[in-house]
């Protein structure tokens, strides 16, 4: 790689910010040319850590920076708009999880980089452990068979006690962020579902608030999704106990094996078939320069021509989007939901892709 991609940073609210600063600064193929946000200690911060250009508004920063992509790590309901402006001024986008607000929101994203001859990957903070691209890569083998339930549990302590007060102020906010637990952690074992197994026909979730006073939104939920031959659940909890051991594992099942992967960076993958039903454990490679992080994802695949990873692509993410509009509805109504039937296309989103 030669060229060296000018970066601006549009929002510094979402927590998920620092260390996509931190990969940034790292990067020797991509630099912070600029930030936006219109919080003083926020933009303190970047500055006591970094040099590059700073503005209150974002739109100031994409109508006088030079660059070649922005970051967008705002509220969900606000990063549409921005992505859009970035888009019209000829700009990259990425857009941290889950994509928006509403599906309304992705699909302006989705239409505005069409429109402009740009690209727009969604960056999955997950897919960059090792443990998640070895189980990814098992579960899409041919030797897996087919898939045929999956589940997924995201939880942490809560807002109040895991994220900082400028990301706390909106993501418990039903317009701002979409809903609670279920747009921030359900939506992890969604995607996940989306990339490995298509688009479900149906869709049902049920949402609680246990914390006393109760929050302005779920602070638990489970969304299960139904497919022809197969299932998915993912789970969201918001105020749990023991983070390290149980916030975000995974069970993926194929009908000749199943693989289990634990939370974290150095988490735990197990691999169980007919011939080790015990199951093994299994010690993950380190991932590829390209798949170490979303910046030098993003960047690769800009300087290459090559697709996102499946999970960081719009289209997986719109329906993403999509089954996360219908959990909230069926929380909210207390019924399933059938997602509009759509023309014949490839279930799983892997099939063109390899580490």
């Amino acid at each position: 790689m030669t060229k060296t991609y000018r970066i601006g940073v549009a929002g510094l609210t979402h927590d998920h910010v620092w260390g996509n600063l931190e990969h940034l600064a790292a990067s020797p193929n991509a630099e912070l040319a600029a930030v936006a946000d219109p919080n003083e200690p926020l933009i303190d911060r970047v500055t006591q850590q970094h040099r590059c250009a700073v503005y209150a508004d974002h739109r100031e920063m994409i109508d006088r920076e030079s660059l070649d992509a922005v970051y967008v790590f705002c509220d969900n309901a606000a990063g549409p708009d921005v992505a859009v402006q970035a888009a019209e001024r000829g700009f990259h986008v990425m857009v941290e999880k889950p994509m928006a607000a509403t599906l309304e929101g992705a699909e302006r994203m989705i239409a505005a980089v069409e429109a402009a001859g740009v690209r727009l990957m969604i960056n999955w903070p997950v897919v960059w452990r090792p443990q998640v691209q070895a189980a990814l890569d098992l579960a899409t083998r041919p030797e897996f068979g087919s898939i045929w339930q999956l589940t997924h549990r995201a939880g942490h302590g809560g807002p109040e006690a895991e994220c900082s007060p400028y990301f706390a102020e909106w993501i418990m906010d039903p317009k701002r962020n979409g809903a609670g637990a279920i747009v921030d952690l359900c939506c992890y074992g969604i995607n996940m579902a989306r990339a490995l197994m298509g688009r479900p026909e149906q869709v049902t979730a049920v949402a609680g608030r246990r914390y006393d006073p109760p929050l302005p939104v779920e602070d638990n939920a489970v969304v299960v999704m139904k497919y022809p031959q197969a299932m998915a659940t993912a789970e969201g909890v918001w105020g749990q106990v023991g983070q390290p051991l149980t916030g975000y594992l995974a069970t993926i099942w194929g009908t000749h094996g199943c693989v289990t992967l634990g939370p974290g960076r150095g988490g735990r993958l197990w691999h169980t078939t007919a011939e080790q039903p015990a199951g093994v454990e299994i010690t993950p490679p380190e991932p590829l320069p390209h798949m170490a992080s979303g910046t030098a994802h993003f960047v690769w695949a800009l300087e290459t021509g090559n697709e996102f990873h499946p999970l960081c692509r719009p289209a997986v993410c719109r329906d993403t989007q999509e089954v996360l509009d219908a959990a909230i509805r069926s929380a909210a109504e207390g019924v399933s939901i059938t997602l509009p039937a759509r023309a014949a296309e490839s279930a799983c989103a892997f099939e063109c892709f390899r580490r």
